[in-house]
């Protein structure tokens, strides 16, 4: 699960510093906790800037604070250490993405409802109290412009550390190295058929929890796809959904590569059958983890009845 400040919760609610201190301090506790079960708490860059009391910054609010070091806690994770959503953000400025009648693109409460409609389990920590003192957050992604239904999500608000604590209790422990990712994978998507040295390539790589967590990502996605199928090998109503999302437009998770890295890549593109040593895979369309430059490399087409194999994660083949 990914979790971002809802930077929406801080609009000059505030008219003293002791009660935004105290506020501060929930929120604060609530990061803690996160991080306490493996996770980070994502911020914008932008956050700040908002102002929590009427003509005063959040820098300037900061700076009020008593205590010096929860002013260099709370400074260092805002304006050095994030880590920050913006620098891994999926929705675009112009989404028409709605809560409640009101326009929330270009905000964590637009970006994480995005991050959901697109399989990522994502979820909100608010400041309180606030406008947004409640859960669930439902956000409507507008898609009448592109000629396709509205898309609807429902995202968790956690306003208290100890609720918060509660649900990661109950969570799947996080991925913590490539070597997780690999055992986790091979446990959870039953859809999917993994060649025995498939995430070999990541063991020259640094380990980066934002690509962990894109890979399963990109597998939930093939594991939903393997079994969008009725009984009589047609492709339902949502694997048309996933296909349409994932695979179609140029901002699709999943491609093939280009006519000219098919003939330059052909044996690097190859790969070995896992379950037949005699035959081999010539594995063109991949999943992207674009910020590390990292690829996933699976068989295709997926059809009833067909295993998916999934033949490699790790660096850009086709590097030009």
């Amino acid at each position: 699960m990914e979790l971002l400040a809802n930077d929406l919760s801080v609009h000059e609610q505030f008219h003293d510093t002791a009660t935004f201190r105290d506020a501060l301090s929930r929120f604060v506790a609530m990061r803690q906790t996160a991080q306490r079960y493996g996770r980070e708490l994502y911020c914008h860059r932008a956050m700040l800037v908002t102002s929590p009391m009427p003509g005063v910054s959040m820098q300037q609010a900061i700076a009020k604070l008593a205590v010096e070091s929860e002013r260099r806690s709370v400074m260092g994770w805002m304006t050095r250490l994030g880590p920050f959503w913006d620098d891994l953000r999926k929705h675009e400025s112009d989404d028409w993405l709605e809560c409640d009648g009101k326009i929330v693109t270009d905000s964590a409460v637009g970006e994480a409802a995005f991050r959901a409609l697109h399989g990522i389990t994502c979820g909100l920590i608010s400041v309180t109290p606030s406008d947004w003192d409640f859960t669930p957050i439902k956000v409507i992604m507008r898609r009448e412009a592109e000629g396709q239904d509205d898309q609807t999500t429902i995202l968790q608000n956690w306003r208290d550390a100890g609720a918060l604590a509660d649900e990661l209790r109950n969570c799947a422990a996080p991925i913590r190295s490539w070597s997780d990712l690999r055992e986790v994978s091979a446990s959870r998507f039953d859809g999917l058929v993994f060649s025995e040295n498939c995430f070999e390539a990541l063991a020259g790589v640094p380990y980066a929890q934002s690509g962990a967590e894109r890979f399963f990502v990109l597998l939930d996605i093939l594991d939903r796809l393997a079994h969008a199928f009725d009984e009589g090998g047609a492709r339902t109503a949502e694997g048309h959904s996933i296909y349409q999302d994932h695979f179609t437009g140029d901002r699709a998770l999943f491609s093939d590569s280009s006519d000219s890295e098919k003939q330059r890549y052909r044996n690097e593109l190859t790969f070995a059958h896992p379950e037949d040593n005699e035959s081999s895979l010539f594995c063109t369309w991949h999943g992207k983890v674009s910020r590390l430059n990292l690829r996933l490399h699976f068989s295709w087409p997926i059809e009833a009845g067909r295993p998916v194999y999934v033949v490699y994660a790790g660096p850009k083949i086709t590097k030009r």
